[in-house]
Formats: C-alpha cells, sequence, structure tokens
C-alpha cells in the first residue's frame, strides 16, 4: 500500500506542478530541496515562504491526504475491522490508523525528505528544513469505529511559529477543506468554494462545539459549560469536523481541552486562513496542544475567554 501511495502522489505533484521529488539516491536532488528553504529568510527556527513555494507545498500536503483516502475508507465500516485500545480504558486504534499514516509517511519521505515529521501513530522524526508536518491519520477514531462520517485526516505543516498549512480531509464524505497563506477553500461533493468564518460577536448567537460533554477535568467541564449556557445551541462529537464547520461558517465556537499537537495544528491552519480566531485558554498559542479555543471573530473569542477565565477562577481553590 505504502509503495502504490508513493508512486501515486509522486506521479501526481511531477504533474501538476513540475516538482522533483529528490528521491532515494538522488542526493543533488536533496540539496537543492534544502538549498530552497537556506535561500529563505528565516528567525528563531520560521519559515517565510514564497509564494510559489506555499503552492508547491500545497500541493504535496494535498498528495499526502489523496495517500490516506484509500487506506482508511478500506476499512471504515467494514464489518471485519478490529480495534485495540492503546490504554487499560478504550482509547481506540485500528490498522487503518496506522496504514493510512504509513501511507502519508511515504509521500512525505520522496517529496520532502529534508522536514521534519509528527504523526499520531509512529511518532517523531527531525528534519533540515525547518519545517515538520504534523500527521493525524485519522481524528476521532471513536467516530471511525462507529461508523460515523465525521473523524479526518489532519495534515500540518508548521514552523517554530506553529501551523502554515493545514489540510482536514473527510474521505467518506468527499469533502477536504485547507488553509493556508491566500487560500481557504473546501472541495467536496457540490465543487469548490471559499471558507470564510461567521459574523457572529455575541455568545448568545452563537453555536458551540466540543467532542466530548465531559471536556477534560471537572474544572474544564465546568468552564465549557458555563461558555455554553450562555450559547444559543451546543453540540457535540464532531472531533476536527467541528474546526471544518467553523471554517465554513456553519459554526461559531469550538473549545476542547486534552489535546495533542496533532489534534489541532491542522484545524488552527483551517481555521485561521478562514479569518478565525484560535488560542489556548488563556489567549496564547495552541498549536502544543493542551486547551483551545476557536472562534467565528475576535469580539466572541474574546467573550469566550472571559467566562473561562472567571470559571477556572471559581474552580481553582475547590482543585487545590
Amino acid at each position: 500500500m505504502a509503495v502504490r501511495a508513493r508512486s501515486h502522489a509522486g506521479s501526481l505533484i511531477r504533474a501538476s506542478h513540475g516538482l522533483n521529488p529528490g528521491g532515494r539516491g538522488s542526493s543533488v536532488d536533496r540539496r537543492q530541496g534544502a538549498g530552497r528553504f537556506a535561500e529563505l529568510p528565516s528567525r528563531e527556527g520560521t519559515t517565510e515562504m514564497k509564494p510559489e513555494l506555499t503552492k508547491e507545498l500545497i500541493a504535496v500536503a494535498e498528495a499526502v491526504a489523496d495517500a490516506a483516502r484509500p487506506a482508511t475508507l478500506a476499512a471504515f465500516r467494514s464489518p471485519s475491522l478490529a480495534v485495540e485500545s492503546k490504554t487499560d480504558g478504550f482509547d481506540p486504534v485500528t490498522e487503518a490508523d496506522r496504514n493510512a499514516e504509513n501511507a502519508m509517511r511515504a509521500v512525505l519521505a520522496e517529496l520532502r525528505p529534508d522536514d521534519g515529521i509528527v504523526g499520531e501513530e509512529f511518532g517523531s522524526g527531525e528534519g533540515t528544513s525547518g519545517l515538520r508536518w504534523i500527521l493525524d491519520p485519522i481524528d476521532g477514531t471513536r467516530g471511525f469505529v462507529s461508523g460515523t462520517p465525521t473523524w479526518g485526516v489532519l495534515i500540518a505543516l508548521a514552523d517554530a511559529d506553529g501551523p502554515k498549512i493545514g489540510i482536514i480531509d473527510q474521505p467518506y464524505i468527499g469533502e477536504r477543506f485547507v488553509g493556508a497563506p491566500g487560500r481557504a477553500e473546501m472541495v467536496g461533493p457540490r465543487g469548490a468554494a471559499p471558507l470564510r468564518v461567521s459574523c457572529v460577536r455575541e455568545l448568545s448567537k452563537a453555536t458551540i462545539f466540543t467532542t466530548f460533554p465531559e471536556v477534560g477535568t471537572a474544572s474544564e467541564a465546568a468552564a465549557f459549560h458555563d461558555v455554553a449556557g450562555r450559547c444559543r445551541l451546543t453540540r457535540y462529537g464532531m472531533d476536527c469536523y467541528a474546526y471544518a464547520l467553523l471554517a465554513a461558517g456553519c459554526v461559531d465556537l469550538v473549545i476542547e481541552a486534552g489535546l495533542q499537537a496533532y489534534d489541532i495544528a491542522a484545524p488552527i491552519a483551517v481555521v485561521e486562513a478562514a479569518g478565525g480566531v484560535v488560542t489556548d485558554w488563556e489567549g496564547g498559542p495552541a498549536h502544543g496542544g493542551g486547551r483551545a479555543v476557536a472562534a467565528s471573530t475576535r469580539e466572541l473569542h474574546a467573550a469566550a475567554l472571559g467566562v473561562i477565565g472567571s470559571a477556572l477562577r471559581v474552580a481553582a481553590p475547590q482543585d487545590g
């Protein structure tokens, strides 16, 4: 599967964008790839990407998403799907998770050998380009094993400042949400459409999402429900798809806790490209994981942070 994915992705990118992937055994190509980044102005691990390079990297990200589709769809709603748990509780993982990440990594090994990779299933590897791919082959495995089409494949490209390019891909529905400098677009069964967040500024008019009703700790749950109680509508259980809906202007607010970097990196890029705001619960960067607040407008974001802060201050003496 990985070999087929590598070959297909390489052909796709070369045909569409004229890229030389610098594959195995081509030291000249690899040096040229690294040199392109060396020529770019950078500071403290950040990489400023020119429009041409950004376009090429989006194409690579889409090839990575393409490679994951057959690996996930082959197992989705399959009666023979075997489910394991990563922990003594129920933290499901399947062969589809592993097969998809292997296929994704195969594409990057051919097309971007100098970049680092962080993946949910197979850990991290350092690169030399200053860029790192952050992969979640199936975000929402609980939904995947339950047959609900709300899981997604997450791909992000980041530097030290955070995500620059992000894709939320839903293979079963055939929807892809792309966020990058100069591009915020959804492609689905109805064709392509621009992504743009809603204009909602007040909690009383907002639709809010989170994945689990319990959210995280007791104090985190209390903070979320304090915000949700002020919103027009509260919904649960969408995993990464909630962020896609936020970027598309369908919902207005997503609040979560207990995230890993691979859960949130791609959604950050997609939501921000669509005009939204994503931070942690204190208003700082969220790309490292933990707690996240994603909002359609700065006013709505500020209102949510205000309620969260008050709720956490009340809960702090009880937690202590």
